[in-house]
Formats: C-alpha cells, sequence, structure tokens
C-alpha cells in the first residue's frame, strides 16, 4: 500500500482541494484510492458510514467514488464558542473540550487515528493524506496527530503545499524548514506551489530558489482552477462577503457566527437567475431579497443572540411585512419557532430563550445527535428531495400545523405557515435535488438551470483530475507515495 501526506504553509492554501483532485486523478487510472485526515476541525460536515465526518472528507471519498466512511475522518473538531469544542472520534460525539484542554489530551486521540489508518490502508492501493493547519505552527506541535505527529507515527512521506495567491509563497515554504524539527523537515518530500495566476515563466527563479533553499524538489505549479469554484467550501472564512450569480432575484444568507453545513447553498450559487448574498455581520440583509435563508449552526441558542446583536431580527421582521419568503434550515428552523430550550446545558449553561416567533413549533435540545441520510418530497408540490439530517434537539408542533416534507419513511418533517410565505426543516441539501429547486425558484419567478447538485461536482472533480495531470508531476508523486506500477 502506497501513501503520500499534503501538509500546507498554512490554512486554506488548497489542501483539500488538491487531495480531492488527486484522489479522482488517480481513480480515473485505475487505482484503488482512499483520502484520510486525522483530524479535522470544521462545523462543515456530512453524513458517513458510521456517523459523521468533514464535508471535505466526504467530497474525497466521491472523488475516489467510493462511499465516506467515519475512518476517513477519524478526529473531528465542531467549534461551539470562540474557547470551546465539539470533539467526535469515529463519527460520534464523545464531549466537549476547551481550547487549552483539547491541546493537552489531543495525544490521547492518536489511538483512535490509527485504528482508522489501518482499516483503512487494507483497502487501499494509494492513501491520499490530508494535514491540517501547517506543521509551521510548532506551538502546536507537542502531542501532535494532524500533521508531523502523523506523518512521522506511520512513516508517511509528506508534500508541502504553498499558496501563492496569497503572496509570500518563498518565505511561507522555505521558512518552514527553517523552523519544524529536522526529523520533521526530513518527511517532507516534495512542494507544490498552488493558485497561480498569469505568466508562470515569471516564477521560474523563485521556483529554483525554493529548491535550492530547502533541497526539495518542486512537483509543479498549479494555476487557479476554476472547476474547484464548483467543489463545496470547508471552512466559513471563504464566505466572507461572499456573493454568488447576477440573477435578477436574490436571496440572503446571513452568516452566522457559528454557521455550519453552508454548502447547503451551493446549488442556488450556480443559478443564473439568482444573486446569492451571503451577509457578513455587521452588514444589514438586503431590502430586496426575495427569500432569506436562515442556515444551519453549531450553537443555537448562541447564534440566535448573535443574529439579534447585528439587528438582522428587525430586517427579517421587515422583510416579512413586505412579503419576503423566509425559510430556516436546521438551527435556523429552530429560530423560527416559538422557543428553544436546553435545561441540560447541551450548548452551554441551561436556559430558556424566545424564538423569532414565525412558527408554531418550539424546540427541546437533548444530548443524542439524529446523523442520517434521507429521501422524501415536498408535501406541497409533490417534487423529491434527497439530503441528510445531523442536529441535536427536538422540534414540537405547539398546535395544529402544516408539514413541510415527507419522509420516504413516512415521517413528516418541517412546518410551512398557512400562507407559504414562511417555512422551516431539518433537512441539509434540500436544493441539491434539481426538481426541488426548480419549485423553491419558481415560487420566486426564477426558471432553474435544472442541473444536480451531483452532477455538477463529478464533473468539476473530473475537471480538476485533468489540470492536475496537466501540472503536477505526478510519476514522482507517486514515486514518493511509495507506488509501484
Amino acid at each position: 500500500m502506497a501513501a503520500v501526506m499534503l501538509q500546507g504553509t498554512g490554512s486554506d492554501v488548497g489542501k483539500s482541494v488538491l487531495v480531492a483532485g488527486l484522489c479522482r486523478l488517480l481513480a480515473n487510472r485505475g487505482l484503488n484510492v482512499r483520502p484520510f485526515k486525522p483530524q479535522n476541525m470544521s462545523n462543515n460536515a456530512a453524513v458517513a458510514v458510521g456517523g459523521e465526518i468533514g464535508r471535505a472528507q466526504a467530497l474525497q471519498a466521491l472523488a475516489c467514488r467510493v462511499s465516506p466512511h467515519v475512518d476517513m475522518n477519524p478526529v473531528l473538531i465542531k467549534p461551539q464558542s470562540d474557547t470551546g469544542a465539539q470533539v467526535v472520534v469515529h463519527g460520534k460525539v464523545v464531549g466537549m473540550l476547551g481550547a487549552a484542554d483539547y491541546q493537552h489530551r489531543k495525544g490521547e486521540l492518536l489511538e483512535a487515528v490509527m485504528q482508522s489508518w489501518h482499516r483503512l490502508k487494507a483497502d487501499a492501493d494509494i492513501v491520499i493524506v490530508e494535514g491540517a493547519g501547517s506543521p509551521a505552527e510548532i506551538n502546536l506541535r507537542a502531542g501532535d496527530i494532524a500533521n508531523m505527529g502523523f506523518a512521522r507515527a506511520v512513516n508517511v512521506p509528506v508534500v508541502l503545499v504553498g499558496d501563492i495567491d496569497r503572496g509570500g509563497v518563498i518565505a511561507s515554504i522555505v521558512g518552514t524548514k527553517a523552523v519544524i524539527d529536522a526529523d520533521d523537515a526530513a518527511m517532507i518530500h516534495g512542494f507544490l506551489i498552488n493558485k497561480f495566476r498569469g505568466d508562470v515563466r515569471l516564477f521560474d527563479n523563485g521556483y529554483t530558489e525554493i529548491e535550492r533553499r530547502t533541497g526539495w524538489p518542486g512537483l509543479g505549479v498549479i494555476p487557479w482552477l476554476a472547476a474547484a469554484r464548483q467543489l463545496p467550501a470547508e471552512d466559513a472564512v471563504v464566505l466572507d462577503a461572499a456573493v454568488g450569480g447576477e440573477g435578477t432575484v436574490t436571496i440572503a444568507v446571513p452568516m452566522l457566527s457559528r454557521i455550519a453545513n453552508f454548502d447547503d447553498f451551493d446549488p442556488l450559487a450556480h443559478e443564473p437567475g439568482v444573486r446569492l448574498v451571503m451577509v457578513p455581520p455587521g452588514e444589514p440583509l438586503p431590502g430586496d431579497a426575495a427569500l432569506v435563508i436562515l442556515p444551519g449552526t453549531k450553537a443555537t441558542i448562541a447564534d440566535l443572540k448573535f443574529l439579534r446583536a447585528q439587528g438582522w431580527d428587525i430586517d427579517i421582521a421587515a422583510h416579512v411585512r413586505r412579503g419576503g419568503g423566509l425559510l430556516g434550515i436546521c438551527g435556523g428552523y429552530q429560530m423560527l419557532g416559538q422557543s428553544i430550550e436546553d435545561p441540560d446545558g447541551v450548548e452551554g449553561a441551561p436556559e430558556i430563550v424566545a424564538g423569532l416567533g414565525y412558527l408554531p413549533v418550539a424546540t427541546r435540545l437533548t444530548g443524542d445527535k439524529r446523523v442520517v441520510d434521507v429521501t422524501g418530497t415536498s408535501l406541497r408540490d409533490g417534487q423529491a428531495f434527497a439530503g441528510y439530517e445531523i442536529h441535536v434537539g427536538e422540534t414540537r408542533a405547539l398546535g395544529p400545523v402544516q408539514p413541510l416534507l415527507r419522509l420516504a419513511d413516512g415521517a413528516e418533517d418541517g412546518v410551512v405557515s398557512a400562507n407559504g410565505q414562511i417555512a422551516g426543516c431539518y433537512i441539509h441539501r434540500l436544493f441539491d435535488h434539481p426538481a426541488q429547486r426548480g419549485a423553491w425558484l419558481a415560487r420566486l419567478g426564477v426558471q432553474s438551470d435544472g442541473v444536480a447538485q451531483d452532477t455538477r461536482v463529478d464533473q468539476a472533480l473530473d475537471a480538476l483530475a485533468a489540470s492536475l495531470e496537466q501540472y503536477v508531476n505526478i510519476d514522482r508523486l507517486l514515486a514518493i507515495a511509495g507506488h509501484k506500477p
């Protein structure tokens, strides 16, 4: 079994996308490929065999044309506050830890990581491993399981990825070698330059200088890849003030402080008739929005308070008075109800808070998490959907209600107001199915492009693989990984 690990000079240098592209490239060559990320920190999660994993690893599994499995991301950290996070091991929540506590205890999780690693590699010709953050964060090196701590534990060679678009790529790669331990540096067998714009010949001297100063061979300069825009982002940092599409109908999504599963809105961003606006904190919701969507969140009560602190509750009230549509998904659905109870302190101190009061439901947060793929139809138009649920809490009706969706098992989910203006549900990826998305857009006076999101993503992965085939020395990469043709 062969393996190679992509580590970065920093966060958001494009590791997740490159791993996905390499997985599809090697799968297209006929290899049995698996992705692996020992530890991930993200609130953008996905349902997998055995529980939940980071969205990026689910995408990488799709790139390999295999089902996502919890062994692909054995440790998932889901930030719930500025100093604390939910810890998920092998797909299941094992508890909450403060940031300082986690740094002291992360080494204990190496056993779980190793269990997954040995199971996963048994079924693979090659494993493409993704690091987290950067090995240059030497203040976090003790007990590390995400970068060099893992690489050295299993003796997997490393390729370092630098992002030239943010500037300083020569210093970031050379500086990484300068600050890390010599034994860690010995694990690095090459580097990649990512997100290059312009004439690559202008970087020839810089490329050569990196090789001279580090002793590491360059494996290629990868241009800014348009196909990457078709893939779901993992980190909310990329959403700042994001606007997708130039259509005539505006759909607005307030960026909550713990926004989760925001790839729910990717299909809308690609619709030619839609202008999707991700509204950052401190900015008002656009007054011309036809639909406002409250997204999922890792901390419903905290983000409801955050929403009110931004004045978005006032914007929403004005939007509803103007006749605009309002939809809540998962945590956003819970916010639309009359109250949210947290008697056991699932999200923090036990408390009961008033919801926004738009739907006749109330939510009680519980320690049990529902993680499941679902299919079904919309009750008001009969259109199909396929998605998933990841949430804590039970939402109950406070009187007669009109459900929004019927699941394949006969259960009902969500509520829609009598006039159809306001709705909420627990289903993520509701807009992926073209028929379901088309029905929502038709009510806004927009015709959908009719493209299934899964098809769009699959085509993007093939395009990404083709680009990497062109710009990366794949034969040398495979040799570093120990793959023998």
